[in-house]
């Protein structure tokens, strides 16, 4: 087992808290002002892990960290370590996403959604009823319908379809449910790679921490093509390095290729991240079960 000195451990995990408050602070700053953002507080509120959890360091089983009695109680760690017997309570966990990480990268990515699934989530809503209703529709209520009615949708991700409106339903190609995303996650899917730091975040502490930031910052990154490309006008607000959310416009020729290159660009980014979790489920469940 691999021991880092006290010195060492704080430094890489003041590292990792400063490289994350470039996104949490502004959210927690938002949040304290009560003030929404559609893009980027999707990551704090959609998935689990609160910011403060975010920020902690973890290095992974199998380092001790000495002299870190700030370690103790927490779950998983006994003298500065995740212990043998943590692992082997996670062992479903380890086995489900091994099987869903495989399953997903053993496919080809599919790069035909041009993210309909934003605009399948407020088919035939008005104003009022869409998710994001303090931004309007680029194109209207009508404009948009018109869009969901003259392409076929095919959303092969769980998490994307359940909150398609009920008239939407009937229009995808797919059916997923919960039970088979095996069946049906893709590496080019968004939701698929932005998930990345959900399996991340569910292997901690058993992962460094600096893998799930890496996961984070390509969520972060995927979510900004998610909104540009989804039937809201953003007009007015900006991203954290101040730049406009200009729309990819995916009801054009011009939008569908724009998009279809940034979803390969994070097909590529997501492999490695991937093949990294996959590599650390197979590296956990190798851990012996204590007697």
């Amino acid at each position: 087992m691999e021991v880092l000195a006290r010195e060492e451990w704080q430094a890489r995990a003041a590292a990792h808290a400063a490289r994350v408050d470039a996104f949490v602070a502004p959210h927690l700053a938002r949040r304290e002002a009560r003030v929404k953002h559609p893009v980027h507080d999707f990551l704090f509120t959609y998935y689990s892990q609160r910011p403060a959890q975010l920020r902690r360091w973890h290095p992974g089983y199998d380092v001790r960290l000495a002299d870190a009695p700030e370690y103790d109680g927490l779950k998983g760690y006994a003298d500065g370590a995740v212990t043998p017997a943590h692992v082997a309570r996670q062992r479903p966990v380890l086995e489900s996403l091994h099987a869903l990480l495989s399953a997903t990268a053993s496919r080809p990515a599919s790069f035909g959604c041009f993210g309909l699934h934003e605009w399948a989530m407020v088919y035939r809503q008005t104003q009022e009823q869409t998710r994001h209703n303090a931004w309007p529709l680029r194109l209207g209520a009508e404009g948009t319908d018109a869009v969901v009615e003259s392409h076929k949708i095919a959303c092969s991700h769980f998490d994307a379809f359940r909150f398609f409106t009920e008239p939407a339903r009937p229009l995808n190609a797919l059916a997923p449910t919960s039970a088979d995303r095996v069946d049906f996650e893709q590496p080019g899917c968004l939701h698929a790679g932005m998930d990345l730091y959900k399996h991340a975040f569910r292997l901690t502490p058993m992962i460094s921490s600096d893998l799930v930031a890496d996961c984070f910052e390509l969520a972060r990154d995927i979510r900004v093509l998610d909104m540009r490309a989804a039937p809201y006008d953003l007009t007015g607000l900006t991203d954290h390095d101040g730049s406009p959310f200009t729309p990819v416009r995916i009801e054009t020729p011009e939008g569908k290729a724009e998009y279809v290159a940034a979803q390969r660009g994070f097909a590529e980014r997501g492999a490695p991240l991937r093949a990294a979790l996959l590599a650390e489920c197979q590296r956990l469940l190798a851990v012996p079960a204590p007697l």
